[in-house]
């Protein structure tokens, strides 16, 4: 409580609670006061055991803020917890947080790069969710990339695609997408295909996993992308080692409306992995 009241007081307007009685928060971070060109918004929930037992579930939301860019900072995060076990440590966070965008403005002179927010896809009607597949005119995004020699490279065929129903909570809409692979090139091939749906494309995550079995050397070829939301390649990877599955690809893709769900947008992500597996 002495915490959160020190908080408050020294972020005024930017100190925003979402839920008293669910202790959940959210700080808006700019690089600096007039202005500021990068910024973040920090969202905790923090737990019963917290701060002595128990880390604060947090989520990290700005338009700009993905892949390696997420990695770093939610990995200095988890760094300050483990090095103040047992200590309140929003305040570390929030500056740390701060630092890292003072450091952005500081060394580049470039804008963010903002894409589609997650609120501009709810607007939209729900039946745009029943995809289609029309080329768009904007280059595809690449988010695999194989080293693979250039003449070695097989034009293949691209694998069916199939989509499974959308599942909303709180405003955020998980989607999976599943197509058989049996090679890597496949897997590039389908995500490229993916995203050319802009629907896709301006998702806030496109968590993906992928199991090969290489019959010639009796192995898996196997990999997974979290695309932001820290951990969750790998669940669905390790989801889809216990059901054993193969030569299939998996992607489920999150539209983030506003509300942190915490530890169910895992479960959710499974789910649809699981259901379109089945189907």
């Amino acid at each position: 409580i002495d915490e959160i009241e020190a908080l408050s007081s020294i972020y005024g307007e930017d100190w925003c609670v979402v839920d008293e009685d669910e202790k959940i928060y959210c700080i808006k971070i700019g690089d600096c006061l007039d202005q500021p060109k990068w910024t973040l918004c920090l969202q905790v929930i923090l737990p019963s055991g917290y701060p002595t037992a128990e880390p604060p579930i947090y989520q990290l939301n700005a338009p700009w803020l993905r892949g390696q860019d997420y990695t770093e900072l939610a990995n200095s995060l988890e760094e300050i917890y483990i090095q103040n076990l047992g200590e309140s440590i929003l305040y570390l966070w929030v500056e740390k947080i701060r630092e890292v965008l003072v450091e952005k403005a500081q060394s580049s002179n470039s804008e963010p790069d903002i894409k589609k927010t997650t609120e501009e896809v709810d607007e939209d009607n729900g039946d745009d969710f029943l995809l289609d597949y029309q080329p768009v005119q904007e280059d595809p995004v690449e988010i695999l990339n194989f080293i693979t020699s250039e003449s070695q490279e097989v034009d293949e065929e691209l694998p069916m695609i199939h989509h499974g129903s959308p599942l909303t909570d709180r405003r955020s809409t998980f989607q999976a997408h599943l197509a058989p692979v049996v090679t890597p090139r496949q897997v590039k091939r389908v995500l490229e295909k993916l995203y050319e749906n802009k629907k896709i494309a301006s998702a806030t995550h496109n968590i993906y996993a992928y199991r090969i079995y290489c019959e010639d050397k009796h192995t898996f070829l196997q990999d997974c992308e979290d695309d932001g939301e820290t951990a969750a390649g790998g669940r669905l990877l390790h989801l889809m080692q216990i059901l054993n599955v193969q030569n299939v690809l998996v992607v489920v893709s999150r539209w983030y409306g506003g509300i942190l769900l915490g530890p169910d947008r895992f479960k959710h992500i499974n789910n649809c992995a699981r259901n379109i597996l089945v189907e």
